[in-house]
């Protein structure tokens, strides 16, 4: 098949028809550029009334001005930190780099007053050459905080002149040239950036393209984080390889008011859009009925959850609530992936309405699917479907590293042509869990740490190995037991509970960090402490050591939501988590 080279002149590009054909993102852009120069590639909210519009050709063009002004400064090849706020310039950062042969680092800008700690180490673990932000933003910025070997070169997006793009010369890349370090959220450790090459990013937006039936007439409404994995290729690069338009918000619109997705869903006539679980809880306990009256979901033909794992309770909430406004029971598609395999592994078919199971709790906690159909001691589990053909999975012992039959439960093993390069300037990382090994199988797979299990082929997600609990010999998942302890009482924060394992030095005990919505101190706290503990024991059978209510905003969490449990537990090791009022247990 025909490849359209970055070198090549742009009136000589042929009229391919797939996005397959192309090897980087460059060339993908540039042909996007030529042929459907008018079409919209991306709106950014300015305001409830505003938002900025972006064709294919002026996106081309902010790009190769970008691209021009760091080539003047010889910084191809290098990594760049993009240190802005989520909005339009963010977009246009991420294609300059790769229009200049740079590699991304997309990070979160802290805003004034908040630490910038994170930004550091990933500055100085990326060896960052350049520094992308605003002018006024740089002009606070001290490239000695930073303590990297190589000057840092600060490129202000916002003074870069118009005239550069006809100055750009294209650069030379190719698919093994590495596009992003996109590091990971730190929710179980320390943030790597993993390797993704542009031959990663093109092969998972095909993989997601046929997961989910994208193309070019779906339309795009998205507010996750670009500098998140499902942000990033789920909600900007998807939409470039598939040539839909999408329509951004900001995260934090998005939280101050989380109606206005839906709004826009239903303003543009959306038919694709995604998000975490805590997305979904926000606005089913948010919406009031005036707002619910003026919906139309009907023409939202697909919305995607990705979270680990995809509770039940979220879902038929949100079906339960939003119904009335047209959205279709088979829009939801649960869905399974990680910044390490680039984003997708594993999809529901989009044609059905997703599967579940109901399994015995008792055979769950031994490490066994079992399917049943009593009525008490059940949990209903929720399919992220079957991985794409591209993907080989297998459910392995984490401890005798021996592959398990249908219905076991084990670490989620993966290979395939998704899988990133491993992570930057860590080798040991890498080796551990990129270079995996089974008896008789010469291939290298990456352990992704997640508990799994395959009934009918297709993938039901556990937990996380680092998060079980386990107590009697039993094995207990965290947000089985948050997911209890957010039905107990109505003062429960949605996905504002952590559920921890300490131990003595004998045993494990059970400790609960929760937080409250606002009013606590209108609250029966004793009350709200008893029906937690009562439902634990119910559901569960497990006593309750410690209970800590907090109010809300206090637990640390990952840009997508998920609350950072190692991180909870180093907190309550050194006593810096307030709790409201005692907390002893019965």
């Amino acid at each position: 098949m025909d490849v359209f080279c970055p070198s090549s002149p742009l009136e000589e590009a042929p009229p391919l028809a797939r996005p397959t054909a192309f090897e980087t993102l460059v060339d993908l852009l540039r042909w996007r550029a030529l042929y459907m120069p008018e079409r919209l590639a991306f709106s950014f909210a300015v305001n409830a009334d505003d938002a900025q519009r972006f064709t294919y050709l002026q996106l081309d063009q902010a790009a190769r001005a970008l691209a021009h002004a760091m080539q003047q400064r010889g910084l191809a090849a290098g990594r760049a930190v993009i240190l802005l706020q989520p909005g339009a310039d963010y977009i246009i950062a991420l294609v300059g780099c790769w229009y200049a042969g740079i590699t991304a680092v997309p990070v979160y800008a802290p805003r004034n007053n908040t630490s910038n700690q994170r930004v550091r180490l990933i500055v100085q673990d990326a060896q960052a050459s350049v520094v992308i932000s605003t002018a006024s933003a740089l002009e606070a910025f001290e490239p000695d905080d930073y303590q990297v070997q190589a000057p840092l070169s600060l490129v202000p997006i916002d003074q870069i002149p118009a005239s550069g793009a006809d100055l750009w010369t294209a650069p030379a890349i190719h698919g093994q040239t590495l596009a992003v370090l996109q590091y990971t959220s730190g929710s179980t450790g320390a943030p790597k950036g993993v390797r993704l090459q542009h031959r990663h990013l093109l092969k998972n937006s095909e993989m997601i393209r046929r997961a989910m039936g994208h193309d070019e007439h779906d339309i795009g409404v998205a507010w996750l984080p670009p500098y998140h994995d499902m942000g990033l290729i789920g909600s900007i690069v998807q939409p470039f390889y598939s040539g839909y338009p999408v329509h951004l918000l900001a995260p934090a619109t998005f939280l101050q008011r989380p109606l206005r997705w839906l709004e826009m869903i239903s303003s543009y006539r959306a038919t694709v859009s995604a998000a975490p679980n805590f997305a979904y809880d926000l606005c089913t306990r948010r919406v009031k009925p005036e707002q619910l009256a003026r919906l139309d979901l009907s023409h939202w033909r697909l919305t995607a959850n990705g979270a680990e794992p995809v509770r039940q309770q979220t879902l038929d909430a949100f079906q339960a609530c939003f119904a009335a406004a047209g959205l279709r029971p088979s829009a939801f598609q649960p869905c399974y992936g990680m910044a390490e395999t680039t984003l997708l592994v594993s999809a529901a078919d989009p044609a059905r309405v997703y599967h579940q199971v109901a399994v015995d709790r008792e055979q769950l906690k031994r490490g066994r699917l079992l399917r049943t159909e009593a009525a008490a001691n059940t949990q209903t589990l929720i399919s992220s479907g079957r991985a794409d053909r591209d993907v080989t999975l297998r459910i392995v012992a984490p401890h005798t590293l021996t592959p398990l039959p249908e219905g076991e439960v084990g670490e989620i093993w993966l290979a395939g042509p998704m899988v990133a390069d491993g992570y930057w300037n860590n080798p040991q990382a890498t080796a551990e869990t990129f270079h995996a090994h089974l008896p008789g199988d010469d291939r290298a797979w990456l352990r992704t740490g997640d508990l799994g299990a395959l009934l009918d082929e297709e993938l039901f997600v556990t937990g996380r190995i680092k998060d079980v609990i386990i107590m009697a010999g039993h094995n207990h998942y965290p947000t089985d037991i948050e997911a209890t302890v957010m039905q107990a009482h109505p003062a429960v924060r949605p996905d504002g509970v952590a559920a921890l394992a300490l131990d003595d030095g004998s045993q494990e005990h059970l400790t609960l960090v929760v937080e409250l919505e606002r009013g606590w101190r209108d609250l029966d706290l004793q009350g709200v402490r008893q029906a937690i503990i009562s439902h634990v024991s119910q559901h569960h059978q497990l006593r309750v050591d410690r209970l800590v209510l907090v109010p809300g905003n206090t637990l640390p969490k990952t840009s997508s939501g998920k609350i950072q449990r190692a991180l909870t537990r180093e907190l309550l090791a050194k006593d810096m988590i307030q709790a409201l009022g005692t907390e002893p247990c019965p």
